[in-house]
């Protein structure tokens, strides 16, 4: 069988200081030049980003756009997509040497897989490595059961944009995305494909994902603007996501399962910016807890009670300003004296590195 051709789709904004390291990971491949492209997709970079991209054409293809975010970059982008094989990656990570090559491999040894997604190692702003992090062994998932839903859950952080390839038969089934997906467009894309057509997910971190202070997605400091963002996001994944999992034959059961984290998130969130009551805390606290543990003591029962009770005659942006000082101080382990919580069994292996 010949081989598919591939197309390579960056999503970049303002990514000056990141730009050259992601292209260059790609142009680097152990994988034929002739046999992939390279796209491109600025979301309205205002910094140099446009500059440093066009360096690499003619190899590169540069497509510039007005800023939407991240679906709207996608609904640009993918319909521009040549390959028979659509593969992501952020403008701020890289991938490793052999990532084209192990990932086409894996689609060559299942012609009906929809996906394939893959471990990563986690690297701060400089590049330096903190964590690996894979699955426990190679999965595959169709979204069957609520087994295979508990799974995807966990393993959807395998899924996401620069560890994502879709074969583009299945992206033409899903385009185009919801526009309010800011952020979060890759998490859509990817449930609805392994919806359809079903996923791999490699237990090899094939990409290095990026942790610097201009990330969209993920961030450590209390910042409004990017919460309401997330928020709009997350609330679009738990309205749109729902019709089109029920529209690929998925029963309710299991997309009322895989949907309730998005609600809880957007719920988090918009009380966290001040947005709702306090009874409407309490509903999403102990949702978020009947979701995430199992076999909990009386003890610790009884301090999910008083954290409710607390919940109940509290400002929500308050009551989540203590939860993330709380959380931040790790004062969890105290909580330890009165009872314990057991969490669902995880199915990730989460490593510091050691350089």
């Amino acid at each position: 069988m010949a081989k598919p051709f591939v197309s390579v789709l960056i999503d970049t904004y303002n990514h000056e200081k990141f730009i050259e390291k992601a292209i260059t990971s790609v142009l680097e491949q152990d994988f034929p030049a002739s046999d992939y492209e390279v796209l491109v997709v600025d979301d309205g970079s205002t910094d140099r980003t446009p500059e440093l991209v066009k360096k690499f054409a003619p190899r590169v293809t540069y497509l510039p756009k007005q800023n939407g975010g991240q679906a709207s970059a996608f609904n640009f982008g993918i319909p521009r997509c040549r390959g028979e094989i659509v593969t992501f990656l952020d403008g701020d990570d890289w991938w490793e040497p052999n990532k084209l090559a192990t990932v086409l491999a894996e689609f060559g040894s299942d012609p009906e897989i929809g996906a394939v997604g893959h471990g990563l190692y986690e690297v701060d702003e400089n590049g330096k490595r903190l964590f690996l992090n894979i699955p426990d062994r190679r999965y595959s998932c169709r979204l069957r059961d609520l087994d295979e839903a508990r799974q995807f859950l966990e393993l959807r952080s395998f899924l996401g944009t620069s560890r994502l390839a879709i074969r583009r038969a299945v992206l033409e089934r899903i385009l185009p995305l919801p526009e309010d997906l800011l952020v979060e467009a890759d998490e859509f894309l990817a449930t609805i494909a392994v919806a359809l057509a079903g996923c791999a997910v490699l237990d090899r971190p094939l990409t290095a994902y990026r942790f610097h202070s201009g990330n969209q997605f993920q961030y450590t400091t209390s910042d409004d603007r990017r919460n309401r963002r997330k928020a709009i996001s997350l609330s679009c994944l738990a309205k749109d996501l729902p019709p089109r999992l029920h529209a690929a034959g998925i029963p309710n059961e299991i997309v009322e399962f895989l949907t309730l984290p998005n609600w809880i998130d957007a719920s988090r969130l918009r009380l966290s910016l001040g947005q709702g009551w306090p009874w409407e805390t309490v509903r999403v606290e102990r949702a978020a807890f009947r979701h995430a543990y199992k076999n909990a003591s009386p003890g610790y029962h009884l301090f999910h009670a008083a954290v409710l009770a607390a919940a109940s005659v509290t400002p929500p942006r308050l009551f989540y300003r203590g939860r993330a000082w709380y959380s931040k101080r790790q004062l969890a382990r105290l909580r330890g004296v009165i009872g314990s919580a057991v969490p669902a069994d995880s199915l990730v292996i989460r490593k510091a590195q050691l350089r």
